[in-house]
């Protein structure tokens, strides 16, 4: 296959599928066992510094966000993570020195809240490197790539475009159409967490609403580890089979976190917690802001329980609960 232009971007997350398929058999087992453990134990058991990470739901919404805390609690460093529309989770972790190298889709920024100072800076400084860029499609492309166990996927994207240069992917001339193809390199990362509305002890893991890439994510992973709302029974997940997203087998660690997702929104349970999402904006303009931050809310408290006792706790987050259930009533009327 003739190899006609070449993206100027490092190649990260990428692993040969039959070592993935060694790796696999190696490392993962289908046995049905109780995987339940603390945030504090999965980060410590299965992150190691400079693992390439992937945080899964999308911007502000469905963020494992007591898994973010942790890594930075134990500070961990040198890794190196997917900007797949990373938001709040990316700017803490590179903001705090955990990660220091990036692919980017969309990053650095709050959406409609605005940029990122802290992360922004660093990459300015130039303590965290943009290895490569990258589209959104292409990410879940590469991730549907690693769940199929193929080195890459064909896009018809990203042709004559500074992303492309920047990528890592190539373009080929197809064998087929004998026309111009973009190929995707695949992507398996180290380490992914998700957060869900409820799983299982097993791991079977249920999302409601739009699971966005989770279903490839979860699929590519080397580890996976599951935090949700709720642990439930497994007759409670089979009742209702459709919603189980990912199932136990590809679960290393499941992690009951009540509003785990905090101060980002959790569909129908709970809404973005904006006060907090600005008061972290304001103060990271500064480096002494942002110490002041990590050491109130990420340092001082032992875990996340005494995260959301600080940030307000229960009559903060029954706040944030009502404008969900409000906004999703209208929706439903509407």
């Amino acid at each position: 296959m003739q190899v006609l232009e070449e993206g100027q971007g490092k190649l990260i997350g990428w692993v040969d599928p039959d070592e993935m398929r060694k790796w696999v058999r190696e490392n993962k087992s289908r046995e049905l066992k109780d995987k339940r453990m603390s945030v504090s134990d999965a980060v410590s058991k299965f992150i190691k510094d400079g693992d390439f990470i992937v945080s899964g739901g999308f911007g502000h919404v469905r963020v494992a966000m007591s898994m973010v805390y942790e890594i930075m609690r134990q500070k961990k460093k040198n890794l190196a993570m997917a900007g797949k529309t990373a938001v709040h989770d990316i700017d803490l972790l590179v903001a705090s020195g955990c990660v220091n190298k990036v692919e980017v889709a969309y990053s650095f920024g709050h959406e409609m809240r605005g940029l990122s100072p802290a992360s922004r800076k660093k990459v300015q400084d130039g303590e965290c490197e943009v290895v490569a860029e990258i589209t959104n499609a292409d990410y879940q492309w590469r991730f549907l790539a690693g769940m199929m166990g193929i080195p890459f996927i064909p896009a018809r994207n990203m042709m004559g475009t500074d992303t492309f240069k920047k990528s890592s992917s190539k373009i080929v001339k197809c064998p087929f159409s004998n026309k111009n193809v973009t190929l995707v390199p695949s992507c398996n990362p180290d380490i992914v967490f998700i957060h869900v509305h409820r799983a299982d002890k097993y791991g079977n893991a249920q999302i409601e609403g739009i699971s966005v890439e989770d279903f490839e994510l979860a699929r590519a992973a080397k580890r996976l580890i599951i935090t949700c709302e709720e642990i439930v029974d497994e007759e409670v997940i089979r009742e209702k089979p459709y919603l189980t997203t990912i199932p136990f087998y590809f679960v290393d660690a499941v992690i009951e976190v009540k509003y785990g997702a905090h101060p980002c929104n959790m569909p129908y349970r709970y809404y973005f917690d904006e006060e907090h999402i600005g008061m972290w904006l304001k103060m990271s303009k500064t480096p002494e802001g942002i110490k002041e931050y990590l050491d109130k809310y990420v340092y001082g408290p032992k875990d996340f329980s005494q995260y959301l006792k600080l940030v307000g706790g229960e009559k903060k987050m029954k706040s944030l609960m009502n404008i969900e259930n409000l906004n999703f009533n209208e929706y439903a009327e509407e």
